[in-house]
Parts: C-alpha cells; sequence; structure tokens
C-alpha cells in the first residue's frame, strides 16, 4: 500500500527555518515527480515546489524562490523541503504528493509566528 508520511513541522519564529521531510514506501519513488503544496486556514492548496525524479530538475512558487529549497534521497525514498527566512504567510499545512499517482500524504503543521 502506497504512503507518503510528512514529519519536521512545527512552530517558528518569523526569519527562522525548518527542514520537511517526506517518508514514501509502496510504491517506486525514484520514478515519481515529487511536489510539496500548503494549504493555509480557509485557502486553497498551493504548489510550493517539485522536484524531478532524478533530483536534476527542481521549481518553485514565486513566493518561496531563494527562501525554499527542495530535495530528494532516492536511496532514502524521502523527499525534503528546506525552508529559511520564514514568515507568517508561510503558515500552513504542507504536504508532499507523487505527481503521477496522485498519492498524498497526511501534512505536517507549520506555524510561523513570534
Amino acid at each position: 500500500q502506497a504512503q507518503l508520511v510528512e514529519s519536521g513541522g512545527g512552530l517558528v519564529q518569523p526569519g527562522g527555518s525548518l527542514r520537511l521531510s517526506c517518508a514514501a514506501s509502496g510504491f517506486i519513488f525514484e520514478h515519481e515527480y515529487m511536489r510539496w503544496y500548503r494549504q493555509a486556514p480557509g485557502e486553497g492548496r498551493e504548489f510550493v515546489a517539485g522536484i524531478g525524479n532524478s533530483g536534476g530538475s527542481t521549481n518553485y512558487a514565486d513566493s518561496v524562490k531563494g527562501r525554499f529549497t527542495i530535495s530528494r534521497d532516492n536511496a532514502m525514498n524521502t523527499v525534503y523541503l528546506e525552508m529559511h527566512s520564514l514568515k507568517p504567510e508561510d503558515t500552513a499545512v504542507y504536504y508532499c504528493n507523487a505527481f503521477v499517482r496522485n498519492y498524498w500524504g497526511q501534512g505536517t503543521q507549520v506555524t510561523v509566528s513570534a
């Protein structure tokens, strides 16, 4: 059974950093284009970052460019989201997604607040 499990969320002050992880199982991870999305309270789910199956290509939402970095470790079946210079508007539940099979994790909460 395919599964994506996010971790690493929490409460951080503005300007702080967090590293999210998403562990995959039950499918061939290295074949998948992986993405991070987020959903703020009362808002729709929005794209944050994506990474190709070999890790060689990445793309980002304009709102996070220069602050967030997506990476993956195919040997560990894990995708990461490194977040720096966090702002209150980054507060959301963050989800990872396996694009082709459209698998989703349960999400991890990130709260940026003083």
